[in-house]
């Protein structure tokens, strides 16, 4: 496999928008809308979020994923989250681990920001979401969100501290490697 690289981008830079787009009309075909989130690019903006997209060698985006904070409020966050948003990864590029890298180099920088927790919300017509997530560490957490009062909502949390005599948490997978490939997921809101 060709080295995948990782490139911080804005929410709304066009290699987003158009993998945006495609999770879009995956999530229509799965639920019959698409999410209705409201999402503001400033939100992923450093320190306080980040957006990435893989690309391979050539230049193609196969991959997009970020995260953005959140602190406690009506929706049910907690102080010190850290949402997870719009995992994808284009079907002809699933399989290759792309999911697992991109998501412990988002659970790396969202550490880095001394977030506490990552938290995600998905839902259950995408069980290869589900099981990337729970394998790699994600437990179920109180639901939380636009669609947190939905009966197909499913939403889950991983702890980004290390509480002291802790051994560090390392990257699930390295970046340029790619062991623990599995079904890629298909995303989350």
């Amino acid at each position: 496999m060709s080295p995948m690289q990782l490139r911080t981008v804005r929410y709304d830079h066009p290699d987003a928008r158009k993998l945006n787009d495609r999770v879009q009309l995956e999530y229509t075909e799965r639920y019959g809308d698409p999410d209705l989130t409201e999402m503001d690019p400033a939100q992923f903006d450093p320190p306080n979020g980040l957006y990435l997209v893989a690309y391979d060698p050539d230049g193609t985006p196969l991959a997009t994923g970020g995260w953005r904070a959140q602190e406690r409020n009506h929706e049910g966050y907690e102080d010190g989250d850290a949402e997870l948003k719009r995992m994808y990864v284009v079907p002809e590029a699933r399989g290759r681990g792309l999911a697992r890298r991109l998501l412990a180099a988002l659970e790396e920088s969202a550490r880095e920001a001394k977030r506490i927790r990552m938290v995600l919300e998905t839902g259950t017509k995408q069980p290869e979401a589900i099981a990337l997530y729970t394998s790699c560490g994600y437990l179920p957490t109180a639901k939380f969100g636009l669609y947190r009062r939905e009966p197909d909502s499913r939403c889950f949390a991983k702890p980004l501290t290390v509480s002291a005599g802790t051994p560090a948490p390392g990257r699930a997978v390295a970046l340029g490697h790619p062991a623990g490939a599995g079904p890629a997921a298909v995303g989350n809101g």
